[in-house]
């Protein structure tokens, strides 16, 4: 039995000892120090071609993990406050910052996202930006519930159930996924938001 309490979680997570998992305004998160993210690739059983994500609760939590012009970052914090917190997830160029193995195919890129899920952000405050993904074994359709993660994943820390109201509206639309090649954003995935180009 994994279910634990909120603060257990958090101390679950920061410690580096656990991957925890908890809903947010997409799919629910897998989530591990940025330092430990292989524990996340080792539970999944998800090749290292496919990038984990780095969720914050908020931006300002996360320009250390990035690297720009400052015409660059203006853009960026521009974008961010029009979406953040919300399903949009900002492929930019990485700073020494990040744990190469967050993304070992190529680690000059990182995705950042802040969610916009009041449980996840006070997660996220506490424990500092987290390596994320889907709660899912790679290449099968994200979990939906407690029950389905905690029978996937027995190792990992969930909420229990008094813990996580679901009342917030979550979505099962993926984040929208945009990079930033030098001078425009590229979409590499449609999801729940439009982002002008």
């Amino acid at each position: 039995m994994t279910q634990v309490s909120i603060d257990s979680l958090i101390q679950g997570a920061i410690s580096g000892d656990y991957i925890v998992s908890f809903p947010t305004d997409t799919v629910p998160a897998l989530a591990a120090k940025p330092d430990r993210s292989e524990l996340i690739f080792v539970a999944k059983r998800r090749s290292q071609d496919k990038p984990l994500i780095l969720m914050a609760a908020s931006a300002e939590a996360l320009w250390a993990y990035v690297q720009g012009s400052p015409v660059e970052l203006k853009v960026w914090e521009q974008v961010a406050a029009s979406f953040w917190p919300g399903a949009l997830t900002l492929v930019l160029p990485a700073s020494a910052k990040v744990p190469a193995a967050m993304n070992a195919i190529d680690p000059t890129t990182i995705g950042l996202r802040v969610p916009n899920f009041p449980l996840a952000l006070k997660i996220l405050e506490q424990t500092g930006p987290l390596a994320t993904t889907s709660a899912n074994l790679s290449g099968q359709p994200p979990l939906e519930s407690i029950a389905q993660i905690e029978a996937q994943f027995p190792e990992a820390l969930t909420l229990a159930p008094s813990e996580s109201s679901t009342a917030a509206t979550a979505s099962s639309l993926p984040s929208t996924v945009a990079k930033w090649t030098g001078s425009e954003w590229e979409i590499l995935r449609q999801g729940a938001v439009q982002l002008e180009c």
